[in-house]
């Protein structure tokens, strides 16, 4: 592996790691709510969100070891960090955060708006 490939992969492990607040138990935790399962875009006939299977997805990488991960893992690292960033930037004004969909749907990506790092 070249230098820049492994310097570009510590970025985005970086990214990942300060984008994703909660552990791998608070996660899985998470994901089995109802609260979790009520938001999210649903596609493909499937009854699960996107942002919820994701979820699923991130336990995996917070279990993986940095040598497990492949190049499709870290594209799904880039992915997840993109999200946080543009969906903090849609923080609600006047809703109480705590019980809202934004925050719900935050925490299926691994976020937890609350939650101090």
């Amino acid at each position: 592996m070249a230098s820049d490939d492994t310097d570009d992969r510590d970025t985005v492990r970086r990214e990942f790691d300060e984008a994703v607040n909660m552990s791998a138990s608070e996660l899985e935790e998470w994901l089995g709510t109802d609260e979790s399962q009520s938001v999210g875009q649903k596609s493909g006939g499937s009854g699960e969100s996107t942002g919820h299977e994701s979820g699923r997805r991130i336990v995996e990488l917070l279990h993986a070891g940095k040598g497990d991960l492949t190049d499709d893992d870290y594209a799904h690292m880039r992915k997840v960090t993109g999200y946080v960033k543009r969906h903090l930037a849609q923080e609600p004004a006047k809703e109480d955060v705590g019980t809202s969909r934004w925050r719900y749907s935050l925490m299926n990506w691994g976020h937890d708006p609350l939650k101090k790092k």
